[in-house]
This record gives structure tokens, sequence and C-alpha cells, in this order.
């Protein structure tokens, strides 16, 4: 079987992963030209409902243990005045531990085979590769879904405005302590603070903004003065993650595919992650490309292509139209008019 992947993103290179457990080489394609062309993100949690599943699935939950930074599932709801509505600790038993994307990616590429990956093979046009099987894994502007399906994405009506400060707990203490030891949710009608204490007293911010993509050209977003204006008489160490940024604010704008989306089986193509089930940010993108990875693996490792195929995306279908479904719930919880009061519900109902 020649397995053909594009994208050696957490889809693609655990696809390639599982499939290796199972004796099965492929290929991944990867326009980047290495592992370090550009930054692979923040951190990420990674979920015992699926995302661990794949990790498990590909052998490596001894490696991923060593990568989990302790304490970060900690979790602050703060009002926008700064006080404290809700604070869960990190007692070590919660079910999705934090680690750095960019150490997660580089796990799954030491478990590969040399040569797995081809670095800086850009292809334009996938559908004249001759292979068994040919996977797109290669996000939300993926070259193997017009292969199958007919689907662009679409803004989905808000985005992020990202900033970092570095060495916070020593220059910005009070900004530190607001934040705590994981995760902080400072929501409120159409607009939110949040942020993630990763590794080595770095603060990553995302300021969130529910608004028309045009919107966001009525002031210079790489200003962290103008950005910050939108948060008048929030509390100062709230607004404090904005304007003490140690780099440009870099507006990061929200797209997505129908919550819906589906296609009719193509002979020998598929699609994982993003490329299949965009969607905003929602906590569960690289756990989702991770599971449809693994399972798509297994399916071609346990049955003839068409079946696997067939099997694979009837289960992914599912999953995601219900993903898609609870985000929409949980970004009404987070933005609505009784912000932040419906977040507070949910995770107390939790």
């Amino acid at each position: 079987m020649r397995v053909t992947i594009i994208g050696a993103g957490l889809g693609g290179l655990t696809l390639a992963r599982v499939l290796h457990v199972h004796g099965i080489p492929s290929v991944v394609h990867e326009a980047e030209e290495s592992p370090t062309a550009r930054s692979q993100g923040g951190m990420l949690d990674i979920h015992d409902y699926n995302g661990q599943i794949a990790v498990e699935a590909a052998g490596l939950m001894e490696e991923f243990q060593r990568l989990v930074l302790p304490g970060r599932q900690a979790m602050r709801v703060l009002e926008n005045d700064g006080t404290v509505l809700f604070e869960k600790a990190d007692d070590g038993s919660g079910g999705r531990p934090e680690v750095q994307r960019a150490d997660l990616r580089q796990m799954l590429l030491d478990s590969l085979p040399a040569g797995t990956v081809r670095w800086g093979s850009k292809v334009t046009d996938p559908g004249v590769l001759e292979t068994d099987v040919l996977v797109g894994a290669d996000g939300a502007w993926s070259r193997v879904r017009p292969l199958v399906s007919d689907a662009r994405p679409v803004y989905a009506g808000s985005a992020f405005v990202e900033t970092f400060i570095h060495d916070a707990d020593t220059r910005y203490p009070a900004t530190a302590k607001a934040v705590g030891g994981g995760s902080l949710f400072a929501p409120g009608k159409d607009r939110g603070i949040f942020a993630h204490r990763e590794a080595g007293g770095l603060l990553h911010t995302y300021v969130e903004f529910h608004r028309p993509l045009e919107w966001f050209e009525t002031f210079d977003v790489t200003d962290p003065v103008q950005v910050a204006r939108h948060f008048e008489g929030w509390a100062p160490e709230l607004r404090s993650l904005i304007l003490d940024t140690d780099t440009t604010p870099l507006l990061r704008a929200h797209h997505a595919l129908p919550n819906d989306h589906r296609w009719d089986r193509v002979p020998g193509v598929t699609l994982v992650g993003d490329a299949a089930h965009l969607s905003p940010p929602n906590g569960e993108g690289a756990n989702l490309a991770m599971l449809d990875g693994a399972e798509l693996a297994s399916a071609l490792a346990s049955s003839d292509v068409e079946t696997a195929l067939a099997t694979y995306e009837k289960a992914m279908f599912e999953r995601a139209a219900k993903t898609a479904a609870d985000t929409e719930v949980t970004v009404q919880s987070l933005f609505g008019d009784d912000a932040p009061q419906k977040l507070l519900d949910l995770l107390i109902d939790a």
C-alpha cells in the first residue's frame, strides 16, 4: 500500500506514525523547509478522550508524559475588574495535560523513520501523484480538499490579537498573578482576554474580538495602545497583557468550514484535521487532527483501502459535527450578553 500524506502537522504526523506502528510505510510532503522554519504556536491541552487516544495508538505515551508541563491545568475566570469568579488548581488528576505544540510535533517527527518527511516539498497539484491513498493533512487552505469537496473556509466572525510577555513573574508580578499557574479566562460581550502560562515564565495572550473583518481596519491592530482602548475600564493587570507585550500584536482571523461539512466517497482520497473540519479555536482542533490520523491509520491497517476510508470518514464526520455544535454553545458562554455567567455555569456543571 502506497500512502501519501500532504502536510507535516500533528494530524499528518500522527497518521504516519500509527501507520509505521502497523508496518505500513508512508511519505509526508511538507512545503516548509525544515521543522523550525516557523513558530509552531503555544501550548496545547491534550485530552484523554481524543488526543491521548491517538498518542496511545502511536505507542508514545511515555514520551508524551515527559513533555507535560506540571501545573498548567490550573484555571481562573476573572471579571473584567479583576475579581476572581472561579479558580481551579491543578492537582495532577485532570484529563487535559498541557504540552508545547513544538515539542509534541518534534516527538512525532523523532518517532518516524528517516526520510519519511520530505521537507521543502510543496505539492501544487496533488491529483497527479501516483499513490494508493492520498491524505490531505494540509490545514485550512488544503490543496487536497478540492479533490473531494467544493467547500472553502469563510470568515467565522471572530479573530485573535496575539501578544507575549516574557519573564512576567519578575517584570510584571501583578499580571502574572492574575493569570495564575495555568489558563486565564476574562470573557465579556463581543470581546475577551485569554492567557496561558507557558514554559519559562512566558505569558501568551489571545485578545479575542467578535466583529466583522472590516472592523479591524478601523484601527492599527499592531499598536498595543489602540488594541487596549477597547478594554477601557478593565483591570490594569488584564490590560497589561496587551500594553506590556514584548512582541508586535498579531491579528489572527478565524475561518471555518460548514459545521456539517462532508463529501461523497472519492476513491483513494480523504482528509484529516482542519482540512476536513476547520472551525474557530475551541481547544479541540489539534486533538481531533491527531485522533483523525490515528483512526485512519488503524482502519487502513485492518481492511482494504475503500472500506477503510469509508469507515474512517463516517466516524470522523459524526465527531466533527458534534464538536462544531458544542463550539457554538461555548462561544455563546464566552461572548454572549451574560458573559461570564454562562461560562461559570458550564464550569460548575462540568
